[in-house]
């Protein structure tokens, strides 16, 4: 099924009518130090346009969780990405983030990679989604994600101290990147 047609049957969990660029996935996972994590969780992978970037750098021995609740989008992650090694593909909501991590034996991620629709997903829901992200990060972990405005600053303001923001062009429509800590 299109991403299109998933977007118009979905329009509250697919925030997009077309994925991510590869411009966009390669600014996402620019901050991320993939030589010293151990630990990554994905939320709101999609059609696995991070994921892509993620496993392309990732040491072997890193644990990747990709979470994504639209069916189709979990079954063609699962078909591409489900038999490579401490890569596990979850059709589940990123609110099960604490229970996966504690199932795999890694209580803290070291960084968290968000396609989260945040403009669009209810405010309770977004609210649980974060709160389980900043507790299940490492102390120097960061919460990377995109939005198409900075309408949901605050919202993120809530709960990490430190946000720098870049902006990604090259992307339908341009979005801007942020990168979510508590570090001082």
């Amino acid at each position: 099924m299109s991403f299109l047609l998933q977007y118009v049957l979905h329009p509250r969990t697919v925030g997009a009518i077309k994925p991510s660029s590869k411009h966009l996935a390669q600014k996402m996972v620019e901050d991320v130090n993939f030589e010293r994590a151990k630990c990554i969780v994905e939320i709101g992978a999609g059609t696995g346009v991070f994921t892509e970037q993620i496993i392309a750098r990732k040491k072997d021995s890193t644990v990747l969780l990709v979470f994504e609740v639209n069916r189709d989008f979990c079954r063609q992650l699962k078909e591409r990405y489900g038999k490579i090694p401490n890569v596990h593909v979850i059709y589940n909501s990123a609110e099960k983030i604490g229970y996966f991590l504690d199932k795999c034996r890694d209580s803290q991620a070291d960084y968290i990679i968000s396609g989260l629709p945040f403009a669009s997903l209810p405010a309770e829901l977004s609210h649980r989604i974060l709160e389980q992200c900043q507790s299940r990060l490492t102390k120097d972990g960061a919460f990377l994600t995109f939005q198409y405005t900075r309408l949901k600053m605050k919202l993120l303001e809530q709960y990490f101290s430190h946000i720098s923001i870049k902006k990604e062009n090259k992307n339908v429509p341009p979005a801007y990147v942020m990168c979510c800590s508590n570090e001082k």
